[in-house]
């Protein structure tokens, strides 16, 4: 396990009460950052793992909010923001694949207008959202941002046809953002393989064995092993940003 001194740094995670989220949250506050973690209005089972790290000592708070509405995902970034503040850190992780397993690209008709416009507000204009929000704040202390992309946005095969184009369009706005908010503010991404989470628990097991098979560590990743990317982006690699790193065990090699 990685680690960094993020003593009195302030960091904001979105989608930070599950999976990589949680990972990143707890990783994050391990280190001695104050973390505001996103979860959904009225998400009880995300805010009560929050309230577990913060009652075992760690500086960690809930921040409802919905990333797939721009007005309330401004307004969650400002109100962390003010309760933090500062801010050095936003990882942009909440995301949506709107699939218990991996959809037929042959499919086309599941991808209804209304899959499309749920895929694209949470992967693609939440994350630009939350950035202009938390811009400011980020410029002034000259921060980083990191996104959570996919192999999928890569060239993988995702779980559909909207969800690797949303991954893949993040992929080209983390390149934007780092033109848009530099010198000050460092923009890059992680791109995760298949992930052990609560996302995949209902994938195929077939699906799973082949995806690893591809790989050159043959095992999933967990979500630690985004978190510890996330970590390295945002606290090190002071001369890298508009890059997306494959963190997938060498399957996109």
């Amino acid at each position: 396990m990685i680690t960094a001194d993020l003593t009195s740094k302030a960091v904001l995670i979105t989608g930070g009460g599950s999976g990589i989220g949680l990972a990143a949250t707890t990783l994050f506050a391990r280190c001695g950052a104050a973390v505001a973690a996103n979860v959904l209005p009225g998400d009880a089972a995300a805010i009560a793992r929050l309230d577990r790290l913060a009652a075992g000592g760690l500086a960690v708070f809930a921040a409802p909010g919905d990333v797939a509405s721009p007005d309330g995902a401004a307004r969650m970034v400002g109100d962390a923001v003010a309760r933090l503040g500062r801010l050095d850190v936003l990882v942009n992780n909440a995301g949506t694949s709107l699939a218990r397993a991996p959809i037929d690209f042959a499919d086309l008709g599941a991808m209804t207008r209304e899959f499309w416009d749920k895929i694209l507000s949470t992967n693609l204009i939440g994350p630009f959202v939350c950035a202009e929000a938390a811009a400011p704040a980020l410029k002034a202390s000259r921060g980083a941002i990191v996104n959570t992309a996919s192999v999928a946005g890569l060239g993988a095969v995702g779980s559909s046809v909207a969800y690797g184009a949303s991954k893949a369009a993040l992929v080209n706005l983390t390149r934007n953002l780092a033109r848009a908010l530099a010198p000050e503010v460092r923009v890059n991404a992680v791109a995760p393989g298949l992930v052990d989470s609560p996302w995949t628990k209902s994938w195929p097991e077939a699906k799973k064995r082949d995806h690893v098979a591809k790989t050159l560590i043959p095992r999933m990743c967990t979500p630690a092993d985004i978190a510890e990317a996330m970590l390295f982006l945002a606290a090190g690699g002071a001369m890298v940003t508009g890059q997306t790193l494959a963190v997938d065990g060498g399957m996109s090699w």
